[in-house]
Protein backbone atom coordinates (compact mmCIF):
# COMPACT_ATOMS: atom_id res chain seq x y z
CA UNK A 1 0.00 0.00 0.00
CA UNK A 2 1.04 3.61 -1.02
CA UNK A 3 0.27 6.82 0.42
CA UNK A 4 1.58 10.40 -0.32
CA UNK A 5 4.07 11.73 2.11
CA UNK A 6 5.48 15.18 1.42
CA UNK A 7 7.27 16.89 -1.30
CA UNK A 8 10.81 17.81 -2.26
CA UNK A 9 12.15 21.13 -2.49
CA UNK A 10 10.68 21.67 -5.50
CA UNK A 11 7.17 20.93 -4.77
CA UNK A 12 7.12 17.43 -6.26
CA UNK A 13 5.63 14.37 -4.20
CA UNK A 14 7.25 11.86 -2.01
CA UNK A 15 5.58 8.64 -1.09
CA UNK A 16 5.80 6.13 1.31
CA UNK A 17 5.85 2.52 0.09
CA UNK A 18 5.11 0.08 3.02
CA UNK A 19 7.71 -2.88 2.66
CA UNK A 20 7.38 -5.88 4.91
CA UNK A 21 6.15 -3.12 7.51
CA UNK A 22 8.80 -0.77 6.62
CA UNK A 23 8.51 2.58 5.71
CA UNK A 24 10.31 3.81 2.16
CA UNK A 25 10.50 7.00 0.63
CA UNK A 26 9.90 6.83 -2.66
CA UNK A 27 11.52 10.11 -4.40
CA UNK A 28 9.27 9.39 -7.65
CA UNK A 29 6.06 11.91 -9.09
CA UNK A 30 3.79 9.52 -8.95
CA UNK A 31 2.79 6.60 -6.58
CA UNK A 32 2.83 4.06 -8.70
CA UNK A 33 3.05 3.16 -12.70
CA UNK A 34 0.37 1.38 -14.58
CA UNK A 35 0.91 0.38 -18.62
CA UNK A 36 -1.53 -1.24 -21.30
CA UNK A 37 0.20 -4.67 -21.86
CA UNK A 38 -0.01 -6.03 -24.99
CA UNK A 39 0.81 -2.60 -27.16
CA UNK A 40 2.22 -0.31 -24.69
CA UNK A 41 5.07 -2.61 -23.36
CA UNK A 42 4.98 -5.55 -26.17
CA UNK A 43 4.90 -5.64 -29.83
CA UNK A 44 1.63 -7.79 -30.23
CA UNK A 45 0.99 -6.42 -33.92
CA UNK A 46 3.39 -8.01 -35.39
CA UNK A 47 2.22 -11.33 -34.16
CA UNK A 48 -1.04 -11.06 -35.49
CA UNK A 49 0.28 -9.89 -39.05
CA UNK A 50 2.47 -12.96 -38.52
CA UNK A 51 -0.42 -15.26 -37.70
CA UNK A 52 -2.57 -13.53 -40.59
CA UNK A 53 0.70 -14.13 -42.88
CA UNK A 54 0.39 -10.55 -44.10
CA UNK A 55 0.31 -7.10 -42.31
CA UNK A 56 -2.58 -5.82 -44.17
CA UNK A 57 -4.70 -8.75 -42.76
CA UNK A 58 -3.01 -9.06 -39.97
CA UNK A 59 -4.53 -5.37 -39.25
CA UNK A 60 -7.77 -5.73 -40.74
CA UNK A 61 -8.35 -8.54 -38.19
CA UNK A 62 -6.92 -7.21 -35.27
CA UNK A 63 -8.42 -3.86 -36.24
CA UNK A 64 -11.95 -6.06 -35.85
CA UNK A 65 -11.20 -7.69 -33.06
CA UNK A 66 -10.71 -4.29 -31.02
CA UNK A 67 -13.93 -3.00 -32.22
CA UNK A 68 -15.18 -6.00 -31.05
CA UNK A 69 -13.68 -5.69 -27.43
CA UNK A 70 -14.73 -2.41 -27.04
CA UNK A 71 -18.26 -3.20 -27.85
CA UNK A 72 -18.73 -6.17 -25.38
CA UNK A 73 -18.21 -4.57 -22.40
CA UNK A 74 -18.43 -7.26 -19.99
CA UNK A 75 -15.55 -10.43 -20.14
CA UNK A 76 -16.03 -12.79 -22.63
CA UNK A 77 -13.45 -15.57 -23.40
CA UNK A 78 -10.85 -14.06 -25.50
CA UNK A 79 -10.20 -16.71 -27.64
CA UNK A 80 -13.73 -16.39 -29.38
CA UNK A 81 -13.52 -12.70 -29.74
CA UNK A 82 -10.49 -13.62 -31.64
CA UNK A 83 -12.15 -15.83 -33.61
CA UNK A 84 -14.94 -14.17 -34.64
CA UNK A 85 -12.94 -11.43 -35.55
CA UNK A 86 -11.54 -13.43 -37.84
CA UNK A 87 -15.25 -14.51 -39.10
CA UNK A 88 -15.90 -10.98 -39.52
CA UNK A 89 -12.98 -10.38 -41.74
CA UNK A 90 -13.76 -13.80 -43.81
CA UNK A 91 -11.01 -15.19 -42.32
CA UNK A 92 -10.84 -18.96 -40.69
CA UNK A 93 -11.42 -18.68 -37.05
CA UNK A 94 -8.66 -21.32 -36.88
CA UNK A 95 -6.39 -18.15 -36.68
CA UNK A 96 -7.56 -17.81 -33.26
CA UNK A 97 -5.96 -21.11 -32.14
CA UNK A 98 -2.72 -20.39 -33.96
CA UNK A 99 -2.51 -16.70 -32.43
CA UNK A 100 -2.68 -18.39 -28.64
CA UNK A 101 -0.04 -21.51 -29.86
CA UNK A 102 2.23 -19.09 -30.83
CA UNK A 103 1.69 -16.50 -28.04
CA UNK A 104 5.32 -16.87 -26.66
CA UNK A 105 6.52 -15.04 -29.28
CA UNK A 106 5.75 -11.72 -27.83
CA UNK A 107 8.39 -9.72 -27.81
CA UNK A 108 8.61 -6.04 -25.87
CA UNK A 109 9.75 -2.82 -27.60
CA UNK A 110 13.52 -3.06 -27.68
CA UNK A 111 13.84 0.21 -25.01
CA UNK A 112 11.23 -1.19 -22.58
CA UNK A 113 13.20 -3.50 -20.53
CA UNK A 114 15.49 -0.55 -19.51
CA UNK A 115 12.81 1.48 -18.79
CA UNK A 116 11.26 -0.88 -16.81
CA UNK A 117 14.70 -2.09 -15.14
CA UNK A 118 14.99 1.64 -14.45
CA UNK A 119 11.40 2.11 -12.62
CA UNK A 120 11.28 -0.56 -10.77
CA UNK A 121 13.67 0.07 -7.91
CA UNK A 122 11.70 3.53 -7.52
CA UNK A 123 8.16 3.12 -7.83
CA UNK A 124 5.52 -0.16 -7.75
CA UNK A 125 4.83 -1.49 -11.78
CA UNK A 126 1.48 -2.96 -13.17
CA UNK A 127 -0.49 -3.80 -16.26
CA UNK A 128 -3.78 -3.47 -16.84
CA UNK A 129 -4.74 -5.67 -20.46
CA UNK A 130 -7.30 -6.75 -22.03
CA UNK A 131 -6.92 -10.63 -22.59
CA UNK A 132 -7.22 -13.96 -20.16
CA UNK A 133 -5.77 -14.65 -16.58
CA UNK A 134 -3.17 -17.28 -18.73
CA UNK A 135 -2.86 -15.31 -21.64
CA UNK A 136 -2.10 -11.94 -19.28
CA UNK A 137 0.45 -14.18 -17.07
CA UNK A 138 2.40 -15.49 -20.14
CA UNK A 139 2.19 -11.99 -21.64
CA UNK A 140 3.55 -10.23 -18.79
CA UNK A 141 6.33 -13.03 -18.63
CA UNK A 142 7.32 -11.91 -22.15
CA UNK A 143 8.17 -8.22 -21.08
CA UNK A 144 11.02 -10.04 -18.81
CA UNK A 145 10.91 -7.43 -15.65
CA UNK A 146 8.71 -8.92 -12.95
CA UNK A 147 5.49 -6.55 -12.16
CA UNK A 148 3.46 -5.76 -8.85
CA UNK A 149 0.39 -6.20 -10.40
CA UNK A 150 -1.03 -7.47 -13.50
CA UNK A 151 -4.94 -7.23 -13.74
CA UNK A 152 -6.53 -9.00 -16.68
CA UNK A 153 -9.96 -8.47 -18.23
CA UNK A 154 -10.95 -11.73 -17.03
CA UNK A 155 -9.97 -10.88 -13.62
CA UNK A 156 -11.56 -8.03 -13.45
CA UNK A 157 -14.92 -9.19 -15.44
CA UNK A 158 -14.93 -6.50 -18.20
CA UNK A 159 -12.81 -5.40 -21.02
CA UNK A 160 -11.01 -1.81 -21.13
CA UNK A 161 -12.24 0.89 -21.40
CA UNK A 162 -14.69 0.08 -19.19
CA UNK A 163 -13.74 1.52 -16.10
CA UNK A 164 -13.76 -2.15 -14.29
CA UNK A 165 -10.36 -2.68 -14.90
CA UNK A 166 -8.79 0.53 -14.25
CA UNK A 167 -11.10 0.39 -10.77
CA UNK A 168 -9.70 -2.59 -9.77
CA UNK A 169 -5.84 -2.04 -10.04
CA UNK A 170 -5.94 0.89 -7.85
CA UNK A 171 -8.03 -0.73 -5.50
CA UNK A 172 -5.55 -3.48 -5.57
CA UNK A 173 -2.67 -0.54 -5.47
CA UNK A 174 -4.54 1.35 -2.70
CA UNK A 175 -4.00 4.80 -4.12
CA UNK A 176 -5.66 7.56 -4.98
CA UNK A 177 -5.77 7.71 -8.99
CA UNK A 178 -4.31 11.17 -9.30
CA UNK A 179 -1.12 9.66 -7.92
CA UNK A 180 -1.00 6.98 -10.59
CA UNK A 181 0.71 7.21 -13.88
CA UNK A 182 -1.33 4.90 -16.50
CA UNK A 183 1.05 4.77 -19.84
CA UNK A 184 -1.61 3.82 -22.63
CA UNK A 185 -1.19 2.01 -25.92
CA UNK A 186 -3.98 3.27 -27.88
CA UNK A 187 -6.46 6.39 -27.74
CA UNK A 188 -9.60 3.84 -26.02
CA UNK A 189 -6.91 3.58 -22.75
CA UNK A 190 -6.40 7.76 -23.03
CA UNK A 191 -10.48 7.61 -22.71
CA UNK A 192 -10.57 4.75 -19.86
CA UNK A 193 -7.57 6.03 -17.85
CA UNK A 194 -8.45 9.23 -18.27
CA UNK A 195 -12.13 8.74 -16.45
CA UNK A 196 -10.62 6.65 -14.11
CA UNK A 197 -8.86 9.76 -12.59
CA UNK A 198 -5.06 9.07 -14.05
CA UNK A 199 -3.09 11.29 -15.43
CA UNK A 200 -2.23 9.31 -18.71
CA UNK A 201 1.05 9.15 -20.58
CA UNK A 202 0.94 7.81 -24.39
CA UNK A 203 3.17 5.36 -25.78
CA UNK A 204 1.87 5.99 -29.16
CA UNK A 205 4.40 3.52 -30.88
CA UNK A 206 2.15 2.72 -34.10
CA UNK A 207 1.17 6.55 -34.33
CA UNK A 208 -2.46 6.28 -34.27
CA UNK A 209 -5.03 8.41 -34.58
CA UNK A 210 -6.42 9.77 -31.14
CA UNK A 211 -9.46 10.80 -32.55
CA UNK A 212 -12.03 12.28 -29.94
CA UNK A 213 -10.17 10.97 -27.41
CA UNK A 214 -8.93 13.33 -24.25
CA UNK A 215 -5.33 14.64 -24.98
CA UNK A 216 -2.49 12.84 -22.71
CA UNK A 217 -0.33 14.94 -20.65
CA UNK A 218 2.31 13.90 -22.93
CA UNK A 219 2.56 11.45 -26.37
CA UNK A 220 5.51 9.42 -27.25
CA UNK A 221 6.75 7.22 -30.06
CA UNK A 222 9.08 5.36 -27.84
CA UNK A 223 9.13 4.96 -23.88
CA UNK A 224 12.53 6.35 -23.27
CA UNK A 225 11.01 9.83 -21.96
CA UNK A 226 8.91 8.06 -19.84
CA UNK A 227 11.85 7.90 -17.24
CA UNK A 228 12.10 11.55 -17.14
CA UNK A 229 8.88 11.86 -16.31
CA UNK A 230 8.17 9.34 -13.17
CA UNK A 231 11.37 10.08 -11.96
CA UNK A 232 12.57 13.93 -12.99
Amino acid sequence: MLSSATTNPAGEPLYVARDGGRLTVVAARYAAVLFDLLTGLLDSWSLWNAVARDEGTGRRWRTAYLRRTYAVGRYQPYPELVAEAARDQDLDPVLADQLVARWDELRPWPEAVAVLTGLAGSVPLGVVTNCSNELGRRAAERVGVPFDLVVTAERAGAYKPRPEPYHYALEELAVAPEAVLFVAGSPNDLIGAGAAGMPVWWHNRLHLDRGAAPPPIAEHDTLTPLTAAVLG
